[in-house]
């Protein structure tokens, strides 16, 4: 009888522990999910999202009783968890803030600034979302949801349960992360720039030549026309190369620890 008790007894402890590290993974996990590209959208339902945030504490939690053993039960670390998991969310947020952004200098260089407006729940300059659209329909395609939860599993490696990271490392890490997805955007934008200036330096050259020509009648039609061939043939090359900085942010996402 004493062996029986003995064995529930453990039992019971075993439940305490993994019931506190389904707590902990679902507050962080639903931080992250919040801000996560795709899953965390205005057009995703909130009980999809309630519904896919269970899902992943179902898978991460298991693996997490031993990582947080000995963590005290206290609303203080679970706030710590929620700022665990809105700093992921960020980190993967600025990729698609890098779309954006490169997405908006392709539209100043090439006036499709008001090419499929309208299309997204937020106004996008240019081409937008495009741009938005079919990066998360990349990244998901690519397993998005597998290396979240990857992530989360190496983020207590980093950001431990109960732990309260420095917020001048956070500062470090963030604008690392910030100057590197900016670096991103200007990177992918290149071909249309130059494009865009070597047909203005050329548009400039014919005025010249031709004063009575009027340059800007024909040059606007044909730097939409140009602009469009340009972003047929770049697009696949553009989401690819985003694609792979995303998964090498995957793979090293703290390389400025947080």
């Amino acid at each position: 009888m004493t062996g029986i008790i003995a064995e529930l007894s453990g039992l019971l402890d075993l439940a305490e522990g993994l019931a506190w590290a389904a707590a902990l993974a679902f507050v962080r996990i639903g931080a992250l999910v919040a801000l996560m590209p795709g899953l965390g959208d205005a057009a995703i339902p909130q009980r999809v999202k309630l519904a896919l945030v269970v899902a992943f504490t179902l898978v991460v939690s298991p693996l997490l009783v031993d990582r947080i053993a000995g963590t005290e039960p206290s609303f203080l670390v679970l706030g710590g968890e929620a700022v665990a998991g809105l700093v992921l969310g960020v980190g993967l947020r600025l990729f698609l803030v890098a779309l954006q952004t490169a997405a908006a200098i392709i539209a100043q260089a090439t006036t499709l600034s008001q090419l499929f407006a309208g299309t997204a729940p937020e106004p996008q300059p240019a081409i937008g979302n495009l741009f938005l659209i079919a990066g998360i329909a990349l990244a998901m395609t690519a397993g998005l949801h597998v290396r979240a939860a990857e992530l989360v599993l190496l983020s207590y490696d980093i950001l431990p349960a109960g732990g309260r990271p420095s917020a001048a490392e956070a500062a470090d890490w963030s604008l690392a992360l910030i100057g590197r997805t900016f670096n991103l955007a200007f990177m992918l934008a290149a071909p249309f720039v130059i494009a865009s200036m070597l047909y203005n330096l050329a548009l400039g050259a014919i005025n010249r030549a031709m004063p009575t020509l009027m340059v800007s009648m024909v040059g606007a039609p044909a730097l939409t026309l140009g602009a469009l061939a340009l972003l047929a043939i770049a697009t696949p090359v553009i989401l690819s190369v985003w694609l792979a900085a995303y998964g090498a942010h995957f793979a090293q996402p703290f390389a400025v620890s947080p």
